[in-house]
């Protein structure tokens, strides 16, 4: 029989067929499609005619088609629904992966071809010439021009890295699904916790109601609870993943991977992995990213200290003496919070069930950018998964697939990808785009702000994808510099604070109302309620990333981090948002590593770019969502990232739209 992933989808919109699918399909179809892609890549490098863009980098583009549309459906479905046979394969598959794209980058054949088309790139097209211009960067920041010794060592790192980081990742997630605290003091949760705390016992076949690492039930849990002894524990517990000594131990896998990232770098001639990571990014180089940095963690901190200080009162009023510990923070400050702003989060959350928001978020790119959303029927690759066929004026955009729910077989945090990325190459190939994240799951499902704004978030990264409109897949939709593509990310989230967005979709769950005004009103002017903590748990996180790669690879990385901290005088009452052992971001590939400050790059624009539809008529002026999507949504990696942010805006923002944002200007 054909194997389902190797055979035409002939199903609507050219969906995988995930009903066919199993486990045992994978393998053979990567290896398969490996030896076709290997194939092609030798004709290519092979091939006796002049080199010229169709027949080198338009070919290379689809060398290895099948290929990508194997492992498009592998690693998403390993990501968010991982079983032993998945992760098996995944530990199989990293160093074949990493010595195949190694022959790619490190053929001299190809490489010579490559940069034949490149010198004579002042003929091509502009599209054409950029996307020659990238392949060349690619091969040489590869290793291309390595020879002998080095180019072995070259790929010798490369496989080592593809399987430690890899390794890294499914520590954590194996730490992350095999906690959990049983609790039978519910004192001081609300409704919504303790209804999901008792789902997830049932999901871990607990006797009673569960906390799990998931973000969506142990932050609420360290929000509510009165018992300070189980929020230790709990927050310990968070704290702890990939540090817990045995198999899932990440320590000394953060530093291999640091000291090959730094080699790697040395071999290429840069100064440090930070040099080499960074010259390709809107920043360039270490000292402009700590530049920034730094401008905004003196302002963070100064605000972070002052609440610091509230919160210890209000504890020491309660008779608990002593300092405030990380695991007291979100307590006193969520009474804190009811105290001044007479805001409660169990309120607000029956006016934010999942649905409510979808319905905003839809109804937000309709008004923006003309989008239509159906709801499609699977089956898809989980049945929590929910489709839907994008349109406009009747036209096919995109599929877009929202996983939202957590579960022990779905990795943590929130994430946007897609299973299949915009190309034109060929003819017209339309994006599946995949949004995951790990709400707890209820009936309805209530979000809080922060999870509305997660939804947002990652439906913005959804939008550059689906609108996506270039000819080559290699610089479609979100393949842009890494300090650019938080752009349309963290600017959709500003629709979630329009009044008029929360007045239309706000609505109660049972009864239909809308959220009342003074609730309204109460969210609004706490939206920038404990910024200095959340700005300063991110930049702890930011400033010990680039600690870690801008010079020699640090023996003990987590004596460097303690160093790191100690030098910034990072409160002891607040954690880094993700310590080295669980950051995924910088070690679970090379992706955000030397690059989590991107998130405040990209806020220093994002908050710029709202600022020109509030300028203009208002948050949905049409004459600036269409510059929006003409010049950064549809156009990808078609143009360097500061050239297309100028041609939107005009110019490039100061760091002051952010700190107004946050609410961290000093008062005048």
């Amino acid at each position: 029989m054909t194997n389902p992933l190797l055979a035409d989808w002939t199903g609507p919109f050219a969906l995988p067929p995930f009903a066919d699918l199993s486990d045992a399909d994978f393998g053979p179809a990567i290896e398969t499609a490996l030896i076709e892609a290997r194939a092609n890549i030798a004709a290519i490098a092979e091939n006796p005619e002049p080199a010229d863009f169709a027949n080198t980098i338009a070919a290379m583009e689809s060398a290895s088609e099948t290929l990508d549309k194997v492992l498009g459906v592998f690693y998403n479905l390993s990501g968010a629904d991982s079983t032993p046979a998945r992760e098996a394969l995944q530990r199989d598959l990293a160093p074949k992966l990493a010595a195949y794209s190694s022959e790619i980058t490190m053929n001299p054949a190809l490489f010579a071809r490559v940069r034949a088309v490149w010198e004579e790139r002042a003929g091509l097209a502009p599209e054409e010439a950029r996307v020659a211009d990238l392949y060349h960067q690619m091969f040489i920041r590869a290793g291309a021009a390595l020879t002998g010794e080095e180019a072995e060592r070259m790929r010798a790192i490369k496989e080592r890295l593809a399987i430690i980081q890899n390794q890294f990742t499914q520590n954590l997630l194996a730490d992350e699904r095999g906690w959990f605290m049983e609790i039978d003091d519910l004192s001081g949760l609300p409704d919504f916790v303790v209804d999901t705390a008792r789902a997830a016992g049932e999901d871990r076949g607990a006797k009673g109601p569960v906390i799990t690492l998931s973000r969506s039930l142990i932050v609420p849990f360290l929000q509510f609870s009165t018992r300070r002894d189980l929020r230790e524990q709990a927050w310990r517990a968070w704290a702890a993943r990939g540090a817990n000594g045995g198999e899932t131990d990440n320590r000394a896998i953060a530093a291999e991977i640091l000291t090959l990232r730094e080699e790697r770098a040395r071999l290429l001639g840069y100064a440090s992995f930070a040099d080499y990571k960074l010259e390709p990014e809107m920043a360039k180089t270490p000292d402009r990213v700590r530049d920034l940095l730094m401008r905004v963690w003196e302002p963070a901190k100064a605000r972070a200290e002052a609440d610091g200080a509230i919160l210890a009162r209000m504890m020491h009023e309660d008779g608990i003496n002593g300092e405030l510990e990380p695991w007291d923070w979100r307590y006193y400050s969520e009474k804190r919070r009811v105290a001044e702003h007479d805001l409660d989060e169990a309120a607000l959350k029956p006016y934010l069930s999942l649905d409510a928001m979808l319905g905003a978020m839809f109804d937000t790119a309709t008004k923006l950018f003309g989008l239509e959303f159906r709801e499609i029927e699977g089956p898809f690759y989980h049945p929590d998964v929910r489709g839907w066929d994008v349109t406009r004026a009747g036209r096919h955009i995109a599929v877009f697939l929202g996983d939202y729910f957590a579960r022990g077989s779905k990795r943590s945090g929130a994430w946007c990808s897609a299973m299949r990325s915009q190309k034109n190459l060929g003819g017209e190939t339309r994006p599946i785009v995949i949004n995951v994240c790990n709400f707890a799951k209820g009936a309805p499902t209530l979000l809080s702000y922060d999870d509305a704004r997660t939804l947002f978030h990652e439906f913005g990264h959804a939008l550059h994808q689906m609108l996506s409109n270039v000819t080559y897949e290699f610089i479609s939709g979100t393949s842009v510099a890494r300090d650019f593509v938080e752009l349309p990310s963290q600017l959709y989230e500003h629709w979630l604070e329009v009044p008029e967005v929360l007045e239309r979709h706000a609505r109660h769950y049972e009864t239909g109302a809308p959220m009342p005004k003074a609730l309204l009103d109460k969210l609004l002017a706490a939206a920038t309620y404990d910024q200095g903590f959340a700005t300063v748990e991110y930049l702890g996180s930011a400033l010990v990333d680039l600690a870690f790669h801008e010079g020699a690879a640090p023996a003990d990385p987590m004596e460097k981090q303690a160093e790191v901290l100690s030098s910034l005088g990072m409160p002891a009452a607040i954690g880094m948002r993700h310590a080295t052992p669980h950051f995924a971001h910088v070690f679970s590939g090379d992706g955000y590593s030397a690059g989590y400050y991107s998130y405040m790059w990209s806020e220093v624009m994002d908050a710029d770019a709202f600022a020109a539809f509030e300028e203009a008529g208002g948050p949905f002026d049409p004459e600036v969502a269409g510059r929006l999507e003409r010049f950064i949504l549809s156009t990808g990696g078609s143009r360097p990232a500061e050239e297309l942010y100028m041609e939107f805006r005009g110019k490039m923002p100061g760091v002051e739209p952010l700190l107004k944002g946050r609410g961290l200007l000093a008062e005048s």
